[in-house]
């Protein structure tokens, strides 16, 4: 199994952080490859559509509002991977409560493709969604 991991720190505090990114159907309100959300079983499941018109649906696992994180496995992609399990984390940062640390992290196991391509992948598709979230909230 592999995994990655990509943080950053985000010019808002952990509350406005996790009003932005909390809500599992929320990803089109920061993350700009992902045109619409749409939430099914009473919002633990969503089919995300991409802006090259692909479609993602994933699974809520865990959600923790106090402790703003969730967890979410992929039902259906265009990624070679399987078991995949992914989550998105608000941390505090204790110097200074005008900013916080986001942390999205996976792990999955590659199938029929090098390890080394798919954590790349990953690894990409997090800090870049990282990116457009510090962008949002600055």
């Amino acid at each position: 199994m592999a995994s990655t991991t990509a943080s950053r720190i985000v010019p808002a505090s952990p509350e406005r952080a996790w009003q932005l990114i909390g809500g599992f159907g929320s990803l089109p309100d920061w993350l700009p490859n992902i045109r619409s959300s749409t939430l099914d079983e009473g919002g633990r499941v969503r089919k995300l559509l991409t802006r090259d018109g692909e479609t993602i649906v994933e699974r809520l696992i865990a959600f923790n509002d106090v402790e703003r994180h969730y967890s979410y496995t992929i039902v259906q992609a265009p990624f070679p991977v399987t078991e995949y399990l992914a989550t998105l984390r608000v941390h505090t940062v204790a110097r200074d409560a005008g900013i916080s640390e986001v942390q999205w992290s996976g792990r999955f196991t590659p199938r029929d493709v090098p390890e080394s391509d798919v954590v790349a992948h990953f690894t990409g598709l997090y800090s870049n969604g990282l990116d457009a979230l510090h962008a949002a909230l600055s």
